[in-house]
């Protein structure tokens, strides 16, 4: 992992320090019903400035209808509590806001709508989130696992405060056709084994958390694991444990 996250630190830097990261969290859908566990991931447009042609998970930054969006069922309080760690002005409505983001970046970027069908809609607001009334499913915050934290170094143009969720591929209860393509944001998707994901080229960080992942699967997979927090800290890369 020491090499790993030397590499964080030291990747792509572009002389702009001080850009001040935003909220922003990723979701990685996963899927065990096989003898492997493997994770959902998207290639980005080689258009894109940002990390074009690489493989990413979907994600972004937070948005304010995020917090006003209507969940079916609350986060662990367990996720909760570590959300609101190492945070000004923790809440934990803005820990739910984080975990909201994950699912409707995913529904963005794959078309995958994640949570419970049920016979009414829920309350949404306008924009992304309405395809969830549209469709009656309610975003399921209880499947939801919150796995690490990053903060992008200093020095880069663009810098996030990124927590990174997991949620089983049964949590996919509608496909919105047509999100995917050559003109897109992701311009494919694919299952791949977790073992598979170390010959692509990937960004130091995504690595350092599909082997969280891995560790944490390999250890029960439950809430009260530690969740890795990754950052700099007086010019030093930190790693400490929520």
């Amino acid at each position: 992992m020491t090499d790993l996250t030397a590499r964080f630190a030291k990747e792509a830097p572009s002389g702009h320090p001080n850009v001040q990261p935003r909220d922003a969290a990723t979701l990685i859908l996963l899927d065990r019903s096989g003898a492997v566990p493997k994770v959902l991931m998207g290639r980005r447009h080689h258009g894109h400035v940002f990390l074009p042609g690489r493989f990413v998970f979907p994600g972004g930054a937070i948005d304010k209808q995020d917090r006003v969006m209507a969940a079916g069922t609350p986060l662990d309080p367990r996720a909760e509590a570590k959300l609101m760690r190492h945070v000004k002005r923790p809440t934990p409505a803005k820990a739910r806001a984080l975990a909201m983001t994950a699912i409707r970046e995913t529904f963005e970027e794959t078309g995958l709508l994640l949570g419970t069908r049920r016979d009414e809609a829920p309350r949404a607001p306008s924009g992304p989130w309405s395809a969830f009334a549209e469709h009656r499913i309610h975003p399921d915050l209880s499947g939801i696992h919150f796995i690490a934290r990053a903060i992008t170094p200093p020095g880069r143009s663009r810098r996030y405060d990124t927590r990174f969720f997991t949620a089983d591929a049964t949590a996919i209860a509608h496909r919105t056709e047509g999100v995917i393509g050559p003109e897109a944001e992701l311009v494919e998707l694919v299952w791949l084994p977790l073992d598979e994901t170390k010959r692509l080229e990937l960004m130091a960080i995504t690595e350092m958390v599909l082997e969280t992942l891995n560790e944490q699967i390999a250890a029960g997979f439950s809430h009260d694991l530690p969740v890795p927090f990754y950052r700099m800290l007086h010019g030093k890369r930190i790693r400490e444990m929520l």
